[in-house]
């Protein structure tokens, strides 16, 4: 497993009973996870300490009580990047902070470069991997998510980080259609980053789904990467697909075109009261050498 370890600003206090007790920054968030099956928590006592708790609805969605008054957004540090954060609908905070591990390979891989790169990400939601590639140096940087508010987000948080002076380019679009025409554009990048959903819909309607558009993607991700292309990573939180099929669909498609490496894991956050593992999904890596 890859483990975001770092973090100075959060961490995940204690787990159990389908849910999960975090600190973000100052605030404390208790909020569902379904990767918490199990009952026992290290620290009981410490649940009743929550400053907002999502509560889930018999009818789905479900809402944030508040214990306190807290503010309309705060921010959060990891490794010099700043992150605006809210209680946002569907228990987010517009932050997935296990990203961290990815964030530090991104920002290894392009410094380590020591070239111009050119950086996409696609399904960028709030732009963490955005500000990591900018807070690395990338020369330039395509930030492209179906939604417009979502966007907005992503935009506040280059300001944060204090790289308002990069070249970040922010896309309101589908992806498929958005990579499609990049290629009859003849635009190339040096890496792409993507967190595609496990089910969503384009600004228009469009019909994305994991299982039946991931290789497509990849394929038309292809025909827009440059000569000498550095890393394509993809994150994914889509249930019942292995991190190894993903790595498989890397290997048949990057590697046999370029060489490198197609690595693949979980990705987690420690549990600071007991000990244990949260995982978080998982990323899968296209490199041109390992590392």
């Amino acid at each position: 497993m890859w483990l975001t370890d770092k973090w100075k600003d959060f961490e995940v206090i204690d787990a159990g009973g389908g849910e999960k007790l975090e600190r973000w920054g100052d605030i404390v968030l208790r909020r569902p996870d379904p990767q918490v099956i199990w009952n026992e928590r290290a620290k009981p006592s410490l649940w009743n300490k929550a400053d907002a708790v999502y509560l889930r609805s018999n009818e789905g969605g479900g809402h944030w009580e508040y214990r306190k008054k807290l503010p309309e957004s705060w921010r959060i540090a990891y490794g010099g990047m700043t992150f605006n954060i809210k209680t946002m609908g569907f228990k987010h905070t517009g932050l997935f902070p296990e990203q961290g591990v990815n964030w530090d390979f991104i920002i290894d891989k392009i410094r380590s470069a020591k070239r111009p790169v050119k950086v996409l990400n696609l399904f960028a939601y709030t732009g963490g991997a955005t500000v990591a590639a900018a807070f690395a140096g990338a020369e330039e940087v395509v930030h492209v998510d179906a939604s417009k508010g979502i966007v907005a987000q992503a935009k506040e948080n280059i300001a944060a980080s204090g790289l308002g002076d990069k070249y970040v380019r922010f896309i309101v679009d589908d992806v498929m259609k958005f990579v499609a025409r990049e290629q009859r554009r003849g635009r190339k990048y040096d890496a792409i980053i993507m967190d595609p959903p496990s089910y969503g819909r384009g600004p228009s309607g469009e019909v994305w789904k994991f299982e039946d558009e991931l290789f497509r993607l990849i394929d038309g991700c292809m025909k827009i990467l440059s000569e000498k292309p550095l890393f394509l990573m993809i994150n994914s939180y889509t249930t019942g697909i292995s991190p190894t099929v993903v790595s498989n669909i890397l290997s048949l498609t990057m590697k046999k075109a370029y060489g490198g490496i197609a690595v693949s894991d979980e990705i987690g956050l420690p549990i600071t009261s007991s000990g244990l593992v949260l995982p978080c999904g998982a990323t899968s890596r296209w490199v041109t050498e390992e590392k």
